[in-house]
């Protein structure tokens, strides 16, 4: 996956904006609240759909502007595609692919990024939504059909949330969540099923990038939780949708009180450990940081090993959050691998001599090259 052209047309603080990229490092420096950010997050809206820093689109447009846009031509297996995206205040987005207009569903995994900012820091102390979503959006783009199995999920999780909302104020009948809860477990069994199979991929990839970086002192090892469910069994997925449907059964008065549902992939959570050792509970800040440096590295190379190649790697100045020998590490493996890389970083110092780059100042939304390495 290789980005060659990014347009952007009053977009945020850019009235409009061309760039040419390199196939290898682009490095965008300059101080903050100067525009930076938001040429990474265009590039990271055209894999999701979706902003990584708001839920409102009207955000994405200029002030002063009555709608913006986005458009790249990129490189896919060797094919050049255009996304274009076009915005609207109080209207609804376009999307459109090679001209043809498409849906969310459709462009997910059409254009594939790695993004890794300081917020990801928090991927292994924070909530576990944040592991579930580190999760779900790299098994998305290399497999278009889980993004359709998550959005049908959660329909049917509100779905369900809302009726037993309407049982514990007898407004509905109980027997009602017979069809829910087996609508439910069908689909709730396929998510999870594919997350355990991410996860195997994971465990050896994430394992293998933190003995790197820690130069052989250091494991690390990646399981899914499923609260009650040993994955250990023959015929797993029936098994799994055995259980599944028994455990819904089992909770049923409790969801009820409570008016939510309290067990499926909504609920559960990756655990890590650092030789042995839960890293959340008692992994020093170094080994945290490895880790997740470890764990955005083996999203790279799953995604490569799904799709055929490497994602675009989008670093929003995480240079100023590693220390030197990591941010060595991530540098050498972008170079060995020959990974199209965007940073943004506040100050040139982060990277030595021998960086191999394409350097632009950003100041004010003017974007200009300042020099080739």
């Amino acid at each position: 996956m290789k980005l060659s052209q990014l347009k952007l047309v009053g977009y945020r603080n850019y009235q409009e904006l061309n760039l040419d990229f390199s196939d290898g490092t682009n490095i965008f420096i300059g101080r903050n609240a100067q525009g930076k950010t938001n040429i990474l997050e265009s590039v990271c809206y055209a894999s999701m759909g979706s902003s990584f820093r708001t839920n409102n689109e009207n955000d994405l447009i200029m002030w002063n502007s009555p709608g913006s846009s986005i458009s790249l031509t990129f490189d896919r297996l060797g094919v050049e595609n255009k996304l274009e995206f076009v915005f609207q205040r109080e209207k609804r987005r376009k999307i459109l692919h090679n001209g043809g207009n498409i849906k969310v569903k459709d462009l997910i995994g059409i254009f594939n990024v790695v993004l890794f900012s300081p917020e990801d820091l928090n991927l292994i102390k924070g909530a576990p939504a944040e592991r579930r979503r580190f999760l779900d959006i790299e098994i998305s783009q290399a497999s278009p059909a889980y993004y359709g199995e998550l959005v049908k999920y959660k329909r049917l999780l509100h779905q369900r949330n809302s009726l037993l909302k309407n049982i514990r104020e007898r407004k509905a009948d109980i027997s009602m969540l017979d069809m829910w809860d087996g609508q439910l477990a069908d689909c709730g069994t396929k998510i999870i099923i594919k997350r355990l199979d991410a996860v195997k991929k994971l465990n050896m990839l994430a394992n293998l990038m933190q003995r790197r970086i820690s130069t052989n002192e250091e494991t690390l090892s990646i399981s899914y939780g499923i609260n009650g469910f040993s994955e250990k069994h023959d015929k797993i997925e029936e098994k799994l949708n055995l259980w599944y449907n028994e455990a819904l059964l089992r909770v049923r008065n409790d969801d009820i009180y409570r008016g939510v549902t309290s067990i499926g992939p909504h609920r559960d959570d990756i655990n890590i450990y650092v030789n042995g050792i839960d890293l959340k509970a008692f992994g020093s800040q170094g080994q945290q940081r490895t880790g997740v440096l470890s764990m955005k590295l083996s999203e790279l190379e799953f995604i490569r090993s799904e799709k055929g190649e490497y994602p675009v790697l989008l670093l929003d100045d995480v240079m100023s959050e590693l220390d030197v020998n990591r941010r060595q590490q991530l540098l050498d493996f972008i170079k060995k691998e020959k990974i199209q890389t965007i940073i943004t970083a506040t100050d040139k110092a982060y990277f030595d001599e021998d960086t191999a780059g394409v350097f632009y100042c950003v100041e004010n939304g003017n974007v200009d090259l300042i020099g080739r390495k």
